[in-house]
C-alpha cells in the first residue's frame, strides 16, 4: 500500500536515502531534530546528525502509516538495517512550514 506524503516528506524519505547535502535541503534554517535524545538545532548541526546516524548505521525506512493533524504530520516508518532491535517501527513527527520541514522527532 503506497502512503501518499505530504512532498516535503516524501522528500525527506527519499533524500534519507543519499547524502547528508540532500536531507539538509529538505530543513529550514533553524529547523531542529531530535533523535537518539539529542536535540540538534540549525542545518549544520542537522548535516553532522545525518553524518554521524549514517556512518554508525546503514538503514532503509518503509513508510507505513500517516497521521495528519494541523500541528503535526506523523509517519509510521518501518525501520530495518544492521543496529540493534532491527526491525523496528519508528514514529517521525514532523512539523512543516510550506515546503521546508521546520521540525523532525523520532521515537519509538
Amino acid at each position: 500500500m503506497a502512503i501518499d506524503l505530504p512532498k516535503p516528506i516524501a522528500k525527506y524519505f527519499q533524500a534519507d536515502e543519499g547524502d547528508s547535502e540532500a536531507i539538509v535541503a529538505c530543513f529550514s534554517d533553524e529547523a531542529v531534530v531530535k533523535d537518539e535524545g539529542q536535540t540538534y538545532t540549525g542545518l549544520d548541526a542537522i548535516k553532522q546528525w545525518k553524518m554521524s546516524s549514517s556512518t554508525k548505521y546503514t538503514y532503509t525506512v518503509e513508510p507505513q502509516a500517516l497521521n495528519e493533524s494541523e500541528e503535526q504530520t506523523i509517519v509510521t516508518g518501518l525501520v530495518a538495517g544492521n543496529f540493534p532491535g532491527s526491525p523496528v517501527n519508528l514514529q517521525y513527527a514532523f512539523t512543516l512550514d510550506g515546503d521546508k520541514i521546520t521540525s523532525l522527532e523520532i521515537t519509538l
